[in-house]
Parts: structure tokens; sequence; C-alpha cells
């Protein structure tokens, strides 16, 4: 009898072991995190026929992040943010349709919403945690203002995302995260002026940089 209640109790231990790391590992599956990111498009494009460029303006958002954790190195992160671009064509020659040769104009703004999907693998340190990742970006373009042009529309599309950063513990639950993102996205572009409607690809290729604030559950 003292051996069988000898065995229970080790049995009882183990299983309890195992239970007890089995409920820590799904305490830290999960990461939650908010951070100000710096947008800044690295774009290039050419209307050939008026001979423009397009600047893309730098902005600045918030974004949500949720992470898995499928072990303690590999991961994926779901990044959601909606930034807004103004946007302007770069010395643009309208000579064509009875304009200057030489002018900037108002393109108004749009409206982005774009899903990033990365899977990433982590360093362990003791409080400090790099991670690189790599996966897919869909953007999707709404709320567009064509400014001085009668009408603009931008096609949706799919792009890659590069990343690179660094989790930094303040305690076990509570950590400040610092992040870059290179994302290589294109679309293709119809600014209509009235008298004409030029298109053109262009490249937007963002860069974003994140500071903030993660939360683990």
């Amino acid at each position: 009898m003292k051996k069988l209640l000898f065995s229970l109790l080790v049995l009882g231990l183990i299983s309890f072991n195992m239970f007890a790391q089995e409920s820590s590992e799904k305490e830290t599956k999960w990461q939650f995190r908010i951070r100000g990111v710096l947008v800044q498009p690295d774009e290039s494009t050419n209307f050939e026929i008026i001979e423009s460029g397009l600047n893309v303006k730098t902005q600045i958002m918030p974004e949500v992040d949720i992470t898995y954790f499928f072990n303690k190195h590999w991961a994926a992160e779901l990044i959601l943010a909606t930034p807004i671009h103004q946007v302007e064509t770069v010395d643009t020659d309208l000579t064509m349709l009875g304009g200057p040769s030489n002018v900037d104009i108002n393109a108004g703004h749009v409206w982005l919403l774009p899903p990033t999907l990365t899977l990433q693998y982590h360093f362990n340190g003791e409080t400090a945690h790099p991670y690189i990742g790599a996966g897919v970006n869909y953007t999707m373009f709404y709320g567009e203002d064509p400014g001085d042009a009668v009408d603009i529309d931008y096609e949706d599309g799919f792009g890659f995302a590069m990343q690179l950063g660094l989790d930094y513990d303040i305690n076990d639950k509570w950590f400040i995260n610092a992040d870059v993102k290179y994302i290589l996205l294109s679309t293709d572009v119809d600014v209509n002026f009235g008298a004409a409607v030029l298109g053109a690809e262009v490249d937007l290729n963002p860069f974003l940089f994140g500071v903030g604030v993660g939360m683990r559950l």
C-alpha cells in the first residue's frame, strides 16, 4: 500500500509539473504591441508622357500587432495599421494639355490598409530579445481624394516584407519594442486630368520605423 501511495504521489507530482510547464508555455504564446510608426516611402515612378514623378509624403501612424509563438524561437506576427498619405506629381510637363511645362500638382491623399504577416526568428537574451522576420503584405487603397486632378485610382496589390526588431523587458509581462520594416510594394496609378488619363506603375517601397510598448499573455 505504501508503495502504491508513493507511486501515485510521484505520478501526481510529475503530472502537476507537466501541467505547470504547459500552462507556462501557454502564458507566453501571445504578445501584443502598440507602436508609433514613421512611414517613409522610397517611391519611384515616371509618367512618361508628361515627364513627371510622384511624391508620396512621409507620415506618422499608430500600429497594432499580434504575435503568436510556435516555440521560444519561431513566431508569426500580424501587423495592422491604416496610414494616410499626401501625394503630388513633381516637375510635371502639362504643355500637351495647354498648361505649364514644369509644375508640381497636388494629387490629394489616399488611405492605405496594409495588413502584413511575417514569420519571425527570435534570439532570446536575458532581457533583450532581438528578432528578424520576413513575410507578405497586401495593401488596399481607399478614400482617394484627387486633389487638383479630376480623378485618381490606385490598384491594390501584394508585397514582400522584411523586418528587424528588438524587445527589451521591463518585467516578465511588459516590454518596450523597436522595429524596422521594409516593404517591396508597387501599384498601378491612373490620374485623370480631364483632357487625358495618364497611368504609371509606382514603386512605393516604404520603410517603417516603429517604437512602442508590448505585453505578454
